[in-house]
Parts: C-alpha cells; structure tokens; sequence
C-alpha cells in the first residue's frame, strides 16, 4: 500500500483541532464538571484522554471498542452495552469518536442511555479534516446534523473553529450539552 503523506494543510489542521481539544477539556472541566461524580470517557486512543483536566472527585472509566486498549469497558458505542447500567455516569466525554462510528444516532442513543438525567455530555468532531484513522472514519457532522442528533439534549454550547477565507466550513466543532432532569 502507497504511503499517504498528510499535505500541510492537514498537519496545521491537526494541530489546531488538537489545541482546541486541549482547550475544550480544560473549559469543561472547570465550568460544568464542578461536582464529584463519575465519567465516561469514550475511545481515549492513545491520547491523553479526559484524565488530566478532571479534579480526583471525579472517577473516570474508559471504553473503546479495540480489546487491545485496556480500556475499563470494551464494547461497541453503537450497541447496547447491557454491562454498563442505564443512568450510570454524570458526565461523558466523546472526543473525535463520532465520525468513526458506524451508525452514530444509535451511538448517541447509548450515550443517552448511560447519561444520568442531568448529566453532562462533553462531544467534540471534526469537520474541515482529511479522513483519518482508526478505520472506519465515515462521517462529517454540521453544526445542524449535531443538532439533529442531540436533539434530545439541552445544547449549552456549540462552538466551532472557522476555516479561515471559507466560510460555512468549520475545521472543528465541540459541543457540551446536558440530559435533562425529567423527559
């Protein structure tokens, strides 16, 4: 197989989404996860995950779908992951997960599920990206196909990193958004 060689283009892009997450769990951390409580943190990768930026009363598991990555669960998001309780967590976080999911409404679905009434979902994509790894990488999300999908969220914020010179083509979305308390 041909080595592919990111353009500079996407190295810069890269870089960019990278900071804003950094940015992104340093905000939520601080503005939304105030109380003690439990999180999910989706596909961490060989990233540093959602660890660093939460305080210690904060308990945080892992899931991923690779057995490989020693996650805490091993599961498919767009499954019902029946070993992991409905209303289980108070805060989520899904950090360049979505676009590599095969049927994301079901993905949301479980994170629903698993979301305690009130909770917090803390969910971050790209948008103007080159495809990426890990395989499959098959969506691309607008800020009204989010909408559409965490329709039955409360959005508290969608933000996104324009594309200079393009508008209407963000690079990066992040959206915190919250369960409500009664349905």
């Amino acid at each position: 197989m041909e080595k592919i060689v990111p353009s500079q283009t996407d190295i810069e892009y890269l870089k960019i989404i990278r900071r804003n997450v950094v940015a992104f769990m340093k905000h939520v951390a601080s503005v939304y996860a105030k109380k003690p409580g439990k999180l999910l943190d989706i596909a961490p990768e060989t990233h540093e995950g959602a660890e660093p930026f939460f305080s210690n009363d904060i308990s945080i598991d892992t899931f991923d779908i690779n057995p490989k990555s020693d996650c805490t669960y091993i599961g498919d998001l767009c499954e019902l992951n029946d070993f992991i309780d409905d209303d289980a967590y108070d805060y989520l976080v899904c950090a360049e997960v979505l676009e590599h999911t095969l049927k994301p409404w079901t993905a949301v679905d479980e994170i629903w599920r698993i979301l305690k009434p009130g909770g917090f979902l803390f969910l971050s994509v790209p948008f103007n990206f080159r495809i990426h790894g890990p395989i499959p990488d098959c969506w691309r999300f607008t800020e009204w196909g989010l909408r559409a999908l965490l329709n039955r969220f409360v959005i508290l914020e969608l933000n996104a990193i324009e594309t200079p010179g393009r508008p209407l083509m963000p690079i990066h979305y992040t959206v915190m958004a919250q369960k409500p308390e009664e349905e």
